[in-house]
């Protein structure tokens, strides 16, 4: 930071400011602006489009660069400066400067983060914005490092690469919404720490200074990572910070014990301590902690959400994901909910059933939905405008709508009281209505009050006689003046006598000249005019001081009123925040009826068991992107008795991937509580959902695209049960043809050897169709495909039974390459298919069915000295003695006898192994 040697007072206030936040873009207020200085000013002016100009120009090069904006616009300019990832801290005026005797008096009144945002002007009302803090034990366990990682980094920097935790080490995550005041922690395997951030997806993520290099900024997943003391995250010092905000003497009442949690409270504490600071304000409404139970929801991991597009797609938009197709809440509250209905799926069986009951009594009774919908309309984000109610930062227009809100809620306790689903009569219990609180905010405030309480007027008339008297003092007291002046003109007699004001003079006697000598002893002449005199009186002078005075009287006193109605709201500030939430959960589940009804889904029928049937099923996503009638239903059945197992083969762009994410998403859907889009469908109970689609990679992790499928495939053979879905599009891109088909082969059995659970799975390795053959619990299906000539037409229809061929060139045709590369390719394709390739592609065939009639298990394979492994080319076989024989092999002078016996030998040769194989043709085995 440039220094100048001798400050001024007012830069060396900015100074020790900016001294308290040294990583926050500081504010700095000076009258009517905003000013930034030094590299903030640089950085600001660059950031948000403002002009940079400097302070002391005639200082040269040791000027000061300078940047600013009007204070009215402050929620303009924060919003940007958040919204590109800075934290900004406020640095306001704590007198009136007209009243200020020297300096005025400055200091910081908040400290802005993406994790701490509450004004609506910045956050996105659809959106939870959540604060996150991890907790490491005092001595990490670490994993051994990745060879790839080793290998991108220099010799020289080896040893300071980023150590990787163990798996199993035990980590404390605490995450809190500041806006709504949700607050919850729990103790989770480290290995699924980016599994709950993909799911809170917060803005800010909390780490101990000495635990960051174990969080690199890129994992952290687009959230700003910012460091704090270590000692903020010492069970102690949380314990206290988290007993003296809740009110209690021990933590057992929220389910927590200082022992086996002490990690999830470290993260709780840290994350109050950051919020006490930064905040500068109360934090009430952090009035209780929750404690997140593993396996207590449906559990998706960071690669799910990723792959099925469930919150934003893969570019990063809402528009096209699941969440933005199923989201026509009429309320914020009620889009946050359903994001976290959609996150967080139920897996009990009858909470599910509850929640259903409810969707299919709002489905039938059109009225009820549409009227409680309509109510819904008029209902105002309640969460989110009580927190800033207990942060004294509400608005007179957001107070008034907190009326508006509450008048409504005998509407909905009436409309679901009678209702046959338990769950809506049960929300209808809930709701405690306020109508005293709503009447009297109303009689204050009225319906559309002003925006902001900075200029007054934003309290209704009739409601304060104090207020309106020093009104109309403010407004020239017209009535007194009359009255006052009559009363002059009486005792005086004179009929001339007038009463008026001018800016310079103030509030005056007039009287003319020719009748001045009958002006009372206790007129005090002011001025002279030509023809006339101007006098003053004791009582007209009281009331010029109370007329001049009257403005501020009057804000201030509205500012008195104002806060007597914010403490009367703050008094039921709990019992508002539970009708907030008791109202986001009827817009979701009106909301779940109203696309039901819209779209024409279905209720599905949940069970225990692990089965899965689903009748003409339809992507819920592509259903409303694609023009109306043109998407293809498909059907989806695994059963105990049945397939388990579905290998989904054809070209590619027919539909695979499509059909393998539309019976997730419709799983996912069924379990959030809402209906689906099918004729039918009956899903039995999910613990997990495992979704392995699309090919990436992690350069910034020296991930490789192979890598990354290899550690998502590895999560879910790790963590799959018998209750789980997968589904899998592809396995082992980026190795050799032999590599993915061997891993794609023993991948699809441990599968079915291990847990027999529901998996579809999409691949273009027509080999492993062959798995049908030989293991119960498999099967085949494929995309019907139309072939005419050269031309081809994808029906998007899935049927029994494995593809006959790729149609890769058919594709690429498609795709637009050259007609000459699509011609060449042909004519290779022709003599792949008409020569060796053949009998590349039987052997290999003949290979794998062997092997796949065997019993799964992991052995460990030896190559004996002098072994020779094959491989098979893309374009041929490599070179073998048996296929050097042959080729020497006249076949027109060796005898029939000499044939039979050459093929004994080779036979023997290229099945030698250390066991014998059982014949291909072996019929299935009972498992």
């Amino acid at each position: 930071m440039a220094k100048i040697t001798e400050p001024t007072p007012v830069m060396k206030q900015y100074l020790d400011a900016k001294a308290k936040v040294p990583d926050a873009l500081l504010l700095f207020r000076m009258g009517d602006f905003y000013e930034v200085f030094y590299e903030d000013a640089v950085t600001v002016a660059g950031a948000v489009g403002l002009a940079l100009t400097t302070r002391d120009r005639d200082k040269g090069p040791n000027s000061v660069p300078m940047a600013g904006f009007p204070h009215h616009q402050l929620d303009i300019y924060l919003s940007r400066l958040i919204a590109a990832g800075f934290k900004v801290a406020v640095c306001e005026q704590l007198e009136d400067p007209k009243l200020a005797k020297g300096i005025v008096k400055r200091d910081l009144v908040r400290i802005v983060s993406p994790g701490t945002v509450t004004d609506d002007a910045i956050l996105d009302p659809k959106k939870s914005n959540y604060l996150a803090a991890v907790s490491l034990p005092p001595k990490p366990r670490f994993a051994p490092r990745s060879d790839e990682l080793i290998a991108a980094a220099e010799d020289s920097s080896a040893a300071a690469a980023p150590r990787t935790l163990h798996p199993d080490e035990a980590i404390g995550l605490a995450w809190v919404e500041l806006s709504t005041g949700e607050f919850t922690a729990a103790v989770t395997p480290y290995r699924d720490l980016f599994d709950y951030l993909a799911r809170i997806h917060p803005s800010e993520i909390l780490i101990s200074e000495l635990s960051v290099c174990y969080f690199p900024a890129v994992m952290a997943e687009g959230a700003m990572l910012t460091k704090r003391p270590d000692w903020t995250f010492r069970l102690q010092t949380a314990l206290e910070t988290l007993l003296r905000q809740l009110g209690v003497k021990t933590l057992a009442g929220f389910g927590f014990d200082a022992q086996t949690d002490a990690l999830a409270l470290e993260a709780a504490g840290a994350a109050l301590d950051y919020l006490r600071e930064t905040q500068k304000c109360s934090l009430d409404h952090l009035d209780s902690i929750g404690k997140y139970h593993s396996g207590q929801c449906l559990e998706i991991d960071q690669a799910t959400i990723r792959s099925l597009e469930i919150l934003q797609t893969t570019d990063g938009r809402r528009a096209g994901s699941l969440l933005s197709v199923l989201d026509q809440c009429v309320t914020p509250m009620g889009s946050r909910l359903l994001a976290e209905w959609i996150i967080y799926p139920l897996c009990e069986i009858e909470a599910i059933r509850r929640r259903l009951d409810a969707v299919e009594n709002l489905f039938n009774e059109t009225s009820l939905r549409d009227s409680v919908r309509q109510h819904l309309r008029r209902v105002h984000d309640l969460a989110r405008i009580m927190t800033r109610v207990v942060q004294g930062r509400v608005t007179p227009r957001e107070l008034a709508a907190v009326a508006m809100t509450l008048l409504e809620l005998p509407f909905f306790r009436q409309a679901l009281e009678g209702s046959p689903a338990s769950q809506l009569v049960a929300l209808a219990g809930e709701i405690e209505p306020q109508d005293n609180l709503a009447q009297e905010l109303l009689r204050a405030l009225g319906e559309e009050p002003p925006l902001t309480w900075r200029d007054g007027g934003f309290i209704q008339p009739g409601y304060c006689k104090e207020l309106d008297d020093l009104r109309d003092l403010q407004h020239g007291g017209k009535q007194w003046l009359a009255a006052y002046q009559q009363s002059e003109s009486q005792r005086t007699g004179i009929a001339t006598l007038r009463v008026g004001f001018n800016s310079v003079f103030g509030y005056y006697i007039e009287i003319p000249r020719s009748q001045a000598d009958k002006a009372p002893a206790d007129y005090v002449r002011k001025q002279t005019l030509k023809n006339a005199e101007r006098y003053i009186t004791e009582q007209l002078k009281a009331y010029e001081e109370k007329v001049l005075t009257a403005e501020e009287s009057a804000k201030n006193l509205e500012l008195k009123i104002f806060a007597q109605l914010r403490d009367a709201t703050v008094k039921v500030r709990s019992q508002i925040q539970h009708v907030a939430a008791v109202l986001a959960q009827l817009d979701v589940l009106a909301n779940f009826a109203h696309i039901a009804s819209a779209r024409g889904y279905t209720r599905p029928n949940m069970v225990s068991p692990p089965v899965l049937t689903i009748r003409d099923g339809r992507h819920p996503v592509l259903e409303q992107t694609e023009a109306p009638g043109t998407f293809t239903p498909n059907d989806a059945q695994c059963r105990p008795d049945g397939a388990m197992i579905h290998l989904i083969t054809g070209p590619n762009m027919a539909g695979k991937s499509t059909y393998i994410r539309q019976v997730a998403l419709l799983v996912l859907m069924a379990h959030a509580g809402s209906f689906l889009p099918a004729s039918f469908a009956e899903i039995g109970r999910t613990d997990r959902i495992f979704a392995r689609v699309g090919a990436s990679d992690e350069l910034t992790r020296g991930l490789s695209t192979f890598m990354v499928e290899m550690i998502e495939t590895a999560r879910i053979l790790n963590g799959v049960t018998r209750s789980s879905l997968v589904v899998l599009d592809e396995i082992g891109r980026g190795t050799s043809t032999y590599d993915e088909i061997s891993l794609a082969w023993a991948i699809t059995e441990s599968l079915l050897e291990t847990t027999r659970c529901r998996t579809f799975f999409a691949t273009h390795y027509h080999e492993l169709t062959d798995l049908a053959e030989t293991h119960d619990g498999i099967d085949n299906l494929n995309v019907a495909v139309r072939e005419w000539g050269d031309d081809i037409a994808f029906l998007h229809k899935i049927v029994a039974g494995p593809a006959d061929k790729s149609y890769g060139i058919h594709v690429a045709r498609l795709a637009g390459i050259p007609s000459p590369v699509i011609h060449r390719a042909k004519r290779i394709l022709e003599e792949l298919e008409s020569s060796h390739m053949d009998a590349a592609r039987e052997a290999m065939g003949d290979l794998l069915r062997q092997v796949g009639s065997t019993p799964f298990e992991h052995p460990k394979r030896t190559e004996s000295p002098g072994e020779q492994v094959v491989q098979f080319s893309l374009f041929g076989p490599e070179n073998h003695p048996v296929l050097d024989e042959l080729r020497e092999l006249d076949p027109n002078t060796i005898t029939p006898i000499d044939a039979l016996t050459l093929l004994s030998r080779w036979k023997g040769e290229l099945n030698e192994e250390d066991e014998p194989k059982e014949p291909a043709s072996k019929k299935k085995k009972n498992r």
